[in-house]
């Protein structure tokens, strides 16, 4: 997993994670993002998942922590921008609105395929 980090407005991280968080990447990504959390001075952190292909229960477990940690320092973290697959993992496990998502980008009811997964 790469990352992107920049200061979009004075006080807010936007952190980018790059290709997959799953549980080879998933400590390098909690490292990052509870640092981005802790910083001096910052009110929100935002993760944009418009370039993550993958994220397995160990990512969403991350997300989660994040949002946890954030709330202990008064810091708000989101997430925007996921891409259909990382999406749907977000809607499946119901974590969507937890992490600042739309309705329409996470929480959709699940299409029911011949497996009743798709």
């Amino acid at each position: 997993m790469d990352r992107g980090e920049w200061n979009a407005e004075p006080g807010q991280v936007v952190l980018r994670p790059v290709g997959e968080i799953d549980m080879a990447t998933a400590d390098e990504f909690e490292a990052t993002l509870t640092e981005a959390l802790r910083r001096p001075g910052v009110r929100e952190v935002v993760v944009d998942l418009a370039d993550l292909r993958f994220l397995d229960s160990s990512g969403v477990r991350v997300l989660v922590h994040g949002v946890s940690v954030g709330r202990e320092r008064d810091v708000t973290m989101r997430v925007t921008g996921p891409q259909p697959g990382v999406a749907r993992v977000l809607r499946i496990t119901g974590v969507g609105t937890l992490l600042g998502l739309a309705d329409s980008d996470a929480d959709q009811p699940v299409a029911r395929g011949w497996r009743g997964l798709d």
